[in-house]
């Protein structure tokens, strides 16, 4: 990895001082996708600069047996590398604070940590140029999400619940408010009607603002299909780490800035039963010298050889991507027929309810893109978008052909033709046995490393026995009585 330079140093300095910063906070995610972080004060960092000592040259000590994904108690001692070129003015804390996103290192060999989601992705990126293939890729994922006003759960030895409620609720339109001023979205109807129904227009307008402080370029907000506080964000498309660092922030964000209203964040894809759950529709395009491989104005949607033979990619191998791309027993209640869910592993232009579809807003080259649908935001962004990358090398290394594109709505087929379609897994135990027979295509180039594989399946296997021990709510319904 790069690393820093004098310039960078003095440039963290001079905003340390017109922030007015006392705090610099390091940040680094855990193999399951949430940031982890600690804090120095700013003069600790600010007595550092020269490039070759101190936290820039030997970095900083903490302990990986406590971290998801990572080191057993016997080898907990990690080292965290922080990456000048991501520091930025924290957006949410109130004590001025720096923030600066870290990679992890192993204080022993002193080379990067092969289970640090965010070197998996460098190396995804490098493993690109390698190829040959392209030099560039970039990512546009559309974050859905849901703000509720109160959430309550548990699960004890004699007892299982949860309850989300939001003042936007249809399933509160009878309820005595004091008074209670109508305006609840109805299921499927929140996609988007004008404020007073979309009572979250401001707050999503200071989340927004909270986002390009920080240099996120948004480029969309707007309430969701779902009653109760569906929402989503879009940012402007990156090359991959940058998009992913952006994906960390803008949840840190989302979740930090709800708690000023008094509202919480969840990005859990399927938190209703009855209405749309949440996904992470992912854009994404490979590039070569400024050019954009996947455009061709004379091909299917205007998309290329290049482009179909990734899009074969991601087919062939979605059954496995799925275990990052939606890696949450949640996540498959979300993909289901009849909520919007891509469910189908077909192509097409225009057509929802294709696994991939290909955009037709506009006829410029540099917007021509495919765009993968069954990913959801429980997803670590670093391991998702390198899986994603990495299936679609192999489709364009290999010329995958994706087949036929399907035009037709494939939610109103008939059950004979619809069982011909292939559809992703039904579960996630079946994407974590799918990609342990099939993830050959993710070690190539030493992206993703065998103990990153191992560690994925027994992590995610434990998660669902978890699931599989426990009475459900829905199960007193239809057995106690029998």
């Amino acid at each position: 990895m790069a690393g820093v330079t004098k310039d960078q140093i003095s440039s963290i300095s001079t905003l340390i001082k017109k922030k007015n910063i006392r705090i610099v906070d390091f940040k680094f995610n855990d193999l399951p996708g949430l940031w982890q972080h600690f804090s120095i004060p700013a003069s600790e960092l600010v007595k550092d600069a020269d490039p070759h000592a101190g936290i820039w040259a030997e970095g900083i000590g903490f302990d990986g047996s406590s971290i998801r994904g990572f080191q057993k108690i016997q080898e907990s001692d990690m080292i965290l590398h922080p990456d000048a070129s991501t520091a930025v003015a924290d957006p949410v804390c109130e004590v001025p604070t720096l923030s600066i996103i870290c990679n992890v290192f192993d204080p022993v060999t002193k080379v990067a940590y092969t289970r640090d989601p965010r070197y998996i992705a460098q190396k995804a990126e490098q493993y690109l140029k390698a190829t040959g293939i392209a030099d560039e890729s970039f990512w546009g994922p559309e974050y859905e999400f849901f703000l509720f006003d109160d959430v309550r759960y548990s699960q004890t030895v004699n007892q299982g619940f949860y309850s989300v409620d939001s003042v936007e609720g249809i399933w509160n339109s009878g309820r005595d408010e004091q008074p209670n001023l109508g305006y609840k979205p109805r299921h499927k109807e929140g996609y988007f009607p004008v404020p007073p129904h979309d009572s979250l227009q401001d707050v999503r307008s200071h989340i927004i603002n909270k986002m390009i402080e920080t240099g996120i370029p948004v480029e969309v907000h707007h309430h969701e299909v779902a009653t109760a506080g569906q929402n989503e964000i879009d940012m402007r498309y990156s090359p991959l780490v940058k998009m992913a660092d952006n994906c960390m922030m803008y949840k840190y964000i989302v979740k930090n800035m709800a708690l000023q209203f008094g509202m919480v964040a969840t990005f859990m894809p399927k938190p209703l039963f009855g209405d749309n759950g949440s996904g992470m529709h992912t854009h994404q395009s490979i590039w070569k010298n400024g050019k954009n491989l996947f455009f061709d104005a004379k091909g299917y949607g205007m998309i290329s050889q290049t482009a179909k033979h990734y899009i074969g990619g991601l087919l062939k191998h979605a059954n496995a991507l799925m275990a990052f791309c939606a890696p949450s027993t949640n996540s498959y209640k979300r993909l289901v027929p009849g909520y919007e869910a891509p469910v189908n592993l077909v192509y097409s232009l225009r057509n929802r309810s294709a696994a991939v579809r290909i955009p037709m807003y506009s006829e410029n080259p540099k917007s021509k893109r495919i765009e993968f649908r069954p990913p959801d935001p429980m997803c670590n962004p670093y391991l998702s978008f390198s899986a994603l990358l990495m299936a679609g090398i192999d489709g364009v290394k290999k010329k995958i052909d994706p087949g036929q594109p399907f035009e037709g709505n494939t939610y109103e087929l008939e059950s004979k033709a619809a069982k011909k379609i292939p559809t992703v897994p039904g579960s996630l135990e079946q994407a974590i046995d799918a990609l342990e027979a099939d993830h050959k295509f993710l070690l190539e180039g030493g992206v993703f490393t065998p103990d990153v594989i191992d560690v994925w399946i027994e992590y995610k296997r434990a998660e669902i026995d978890a699931i599989r021990l426990r009475p459900h709510p829905w199960e007193f319904h239809l057995y106690f009585d029998m």
